[in-house]
This record gives C-alpha cells, structure tokens and sequence, in this order.
C-alpha cells in the first residue's frame, strides 16, 4: 500500500506494510525494561538516601552519647586523681590521709576497669594503655609508701624524696593526661554537635535535589511520554499513519501501546485504501453516467440532423444544406470537447515547472479573459505585491486554472452589476501563496458546496457546461502541491483561494 503525502516519488515510502513490520520489530527487538521496573527503581533509591541519611544519623547521635559518657567517666577519674593527689600533699606536709590518698586512687583504678569498653571505644588502646600504667605506678608507689610508713616512728615527719618525686611526677602525668584527654573530646563533642545541627540542613538541601530529580525522572517517563502519544494522535487525525518508530533504548509498557497504533494505523491505512478503491468504482459508474449523458444530447442531435438532412436533401436549398452541415459540425465539436474534458480528468498530464511570478501569470490569464469580461460588464480589482517569492509549475495548466475560475465567477454574475476582485498574497500556511478569486455573484447554495468539485457535477443547464472544470483544476492543483478552498452563500458571491507552495530558490540559482 502507498499513501499519498504530497513528496516527490524520491522521498515517498516504497512499501507501507514492511515499513510497518520494520518499526513493528524494531519496537519489539529493544531490551525490556518496563516503567514499572524503572519507578520502583526510582523509588528504592529514594528510600536508599533516607535510609542512608537516618542511619548516619543515628551513628553520630550514638558517637555522641559515647562521648556524653566519656566526658562524665573522665570527670569522675579526674576528680578522684585530684582529691588523692590533695590527701597525698597533706601526708608529705602532715604525715596523714595515707589511706584516703589510696582510697581515691584505687577508685579511680575501679572506675577505669569497669569502663574499659567505653574508654578504650574513645581513647583507643594506646592511649588507654598509656592512662592505665601511670595509675598503676602510682599505685605501686603508694604501697611502697604505705610499707615504709608503718615502719615511721610517731611524730616523724615523712622523708622519702624519691618516692615522693615519682607520685608527683605519675600523678601530675595521670591529671594533665586526663585534662587533654577530656579537653579533646569536648571539643570533638562540640563539632558533632555543630554538624548535628547542620546536618538537618544539609538532608533537606540533598532530598529537595532528590525530589527534583524525581519529578523529572516521572516527567519524563510517563508525560513527556504521553505528549508524544498526543502528538501521534494528532498526527493520525490528520490523515499521516506512518509507523512509530523506537525512540528509547529500552521496551516498556508505552512501547505495547505504540506497537497497538502502528497496528490501528496499518489497518486505518488498509481500510483507507479500500474505501479509495471504493469511491474509484463509484468515480467510474459517476462517469459513465455522465458521459453517456452528455454524448446522447450532441449524438442524438447529430443523428436526427443526419438523418433530416438525409431525406430532405432533394428538397432543400443550398444555405438549408450548409446550415445543417454546420449544426453538424458543431454538435461534433461539442461532442469532441465533452470527450477532451473528460480525458482532461482522467489523465495526469506530465507538469513541465518553471519559476513562475504568479502576479505576472494572473495579469497574462486576465488578458485571456478580457473580452468576456467587457462583455459581462464586469469590473475587475486586482491586487498583489511585487516583492511576493515565486512559485515552480506548469505555467498552462496553471493559466487553465485561473481562467476556469475566472469564467465561473463571470458565469455567476450574469445577471446583476459585477465586481470582481483577485488578489494575491502570503498565506497563513507557511511556505504557501494564496490567490483569491472573489466574485459578489449568486452563490452556491450550502447544500451543494460540498458536491462542486465532483465530477460532472453542474449548476449551469444543459449544454452549458460538462461539471469537469472543477474536478480538473482541484486535480491539477493538487499535482502542484497545493489546495483549493471555497466559501460561499446565496446571494453573496463566492470566494475561492488556491493555495501554491512557495520554491525558495538560492540567489545564485535565481541568476542563472
């Protein structure tokens, strides 16, 4: 099947049915991947990201309660570092609190075992170590310290200057070591707490991009999809049934509903062309009818004449005989003009184009038509621009046309004072002139209109005129890639506008 889009043979497609069955496959042949697929897809990296966010959250608010509890077990370590290391300067002054110096000391040593996980989880091992043995040096010399000091006689003021250097130097080490200790993670503590209250910020800043990217990933999955079927749609309602090509890399659930329309449009197209063939029968019984009707009034005339002619010849003078021979001779060329308009219709002449300016070609075809024009009285308005582009075509069937209408319009106003007005201009189709021919004659009734360029259709009488003109300028015009259009009522003229395609030619080719 071939369907008719106004290209030139070159660019017309060779064969409807494998052009479908190509996009029909190339359709099918692509990696499936469905819009369902890809939305759940979308969705689960959306809940990925907040998943993502709300378990880091969920680790710095844990980091956070280690270091919460960091800080409170290292107060309470340093505290009692502190009071044993004050009881200790009170026993070298005083010679007392031996005991209490290792009370807090042994506490602090408690505290440390029972938080060791917490400890090591912020210090880390080394540090923990580290912590760990100058308590346990401190310790060791407050034994030895207490040993000696069971052995002191009353009232002698302790004497043992290197032990007492060493428990200043481990307990001075043990305070300051904690001190940084603890002084580090508040500041760590303080930098999670300043990026905990941006990080709200920052989630909303990510989930807005996420949420944007979303909308454009819908956008573009399911209506920049469905546009494209509305524009396909379009596209069938004017007459294109051309197949959908692919235009993704992948098969989804949008590709059945195209495969679905190239289908209808192959069976729109099918049914077209058989409702074509149909209206060609038609077109022939309308024809036949028309022509044996218009052939029997001149053949019955030229019979009966004959025949008269025949039989009275003896009888009749010499103008009698010459005035049958010329009623003869006219219902034969009567006869032969029915037969020329008909083979008008129904062969598509070869167009020999040329660059045409179609206001030169109309003021040549009014010319054509001056004497009728004088005739009928008829005043005529002829209006273009002479900056308007050119057009290609057949410059005689193109004069054949304007003229037929021309002579319609002259027709129409036979009865009352005419005006006729021509003019020529853009039209609102771009890449398109259109002449209009503008008569203020009687019109054509609405119920009619519809029917004028049908073949052999006819508002003049009888011999008067074939109902071929029409059909063969919408033909011919046609051919040229262009449209007639009608508008008319009873008793307020009529308008008809050909449309032809503007051929913009190069300066250079122009030249030539």
């Amino acid at each position: 099947m071939k369907k008719k889009t106004g290209l030139p043979d070159e660019f017309e497609p060779i064969d409807w049915e494998e052009h479908e069955r190509i996009a029909q496959k190339a359709l099918k042949e692509r990696p499936s991947l469905s819009l369902r697929a890809r939305l759940i897809i979308g969705f689960l990296l959306f809940f990925v990201f907040i998943a993502v966010m709300i378990i880091t959250t969920i680790v710095i608010l844990n980091k956070l309660d280690n270091k919460t509890q960091f800080l409170v077990i290292a107060d309470r370590y340093t505290n009692e570092i502190q009071q044993a290391r004050r009881f200790e300067k009170n026993y070298f002054l005083y010679g007392t609190n031996l005991e209490a110096v290792l009370e807090h000391a042994i506490i602090a040593q408690e505290l440390m075992k029972a938080s060791e996980s917490e400890l090591k989880s912020v210090l880390g091992e080394h540090n923990l170590s580290i912590l760990t043995q100058h308590l346990e040096d401190y310790l060791a010399l407050l034994r030895q310290l207490e040993e000696l000091d069971r052995n002191r006689d009353p009232g002698v003021l302790p004497q043992q200057p290197t032990i007492e250097k060493n428990l200043r130097e481990h307990g001075s080490l043990m305070v300051s070591f904690a001190l940084e200790l603890s002084e580090q993670e508040r500041q760590s503590v303080r930098s999670m707490f300043t990026w905990a209250k941006r990080w709200p910020l920052v989630f909303l800043v990510v989930l807005l991009a996420l949420a944007i990217w979303e909308s454009n990933f819908l956008a573009r999955q399911m209506i920049g999809r469905l546009t494209r079927l509305m524009n396909f749609t379009k596209r069938i309602a004017e007459g294109d049934f051309s197949p959908i090509m692919p235009a993704r890399k992948y098969r989804d659930e949008f590709s059945n509903v195209n495969m679905a329309l190239n289908s209808m449009m192959h069976e729109l197209n099918r049914r077209q062309e058989l409702m074509i063939e149909s209206h060609k029968l038609r077109a022939i019984g309308t024809l036949t009818a028309g022509v044996a009707h218009e052939l029997n009034n001149p053949i019955n005339n030229i019979t009966l004449t004959a025949a008269a002619l025949e039989e009275d010849y003896a009888d009749l003078n010499d103008d009698e005989r010459i005035d049958m021979i010329k009623d003869l001779v006219s219902q034969a060329e009567r006869s032969g003009k029915i037969v020329k308009n008909l083979l008008d219709f129904a062969r598509e002449s070869e167009i020999k184009t040329e660059q045409l300016n179609l206001g030169q070609l109309l003021q040549e075809t009014l010319k054509l038509a001056q004497n009728e024009i004088k005739l009928r009285k008829v005043h005529v308005d002829f209006d273009f621009d002479d900056n308007l582009p050119s057009i290609h075509g057949d410059r005689q069937q193109l004069s054949q046309v304007f003229l037929n209408l021309i002579l319609n319009s002259l027709d129409a106003m036979k009865d009352k004072k005419g005006r006729l007005e021509i003019s020529i201009a853009r039209a609102d189709t771009p890449g398109f002139l259109v002449t209009e021919v503008k008569d203020n004659g009687s019109g054509i009734p609405s119920h009619i209109l519809h029917r004028i360029f049908e073949p052999f259709f006819t508002t003049k009488s009888t011999g008067k005129g074939t109902g071929l003109g029409l059909s063969v300028s919408l033909g011919i015009i046609q051919r040229h890639g262009g449209d007639i259009r009608v508008e008319s009522a009873p008793g307020l003229g009529s308008v008809f506008q050909v449309l032809l395609p503007i051929t913009e030619v190069p300066a250079a080719i122009k030249n030539d």
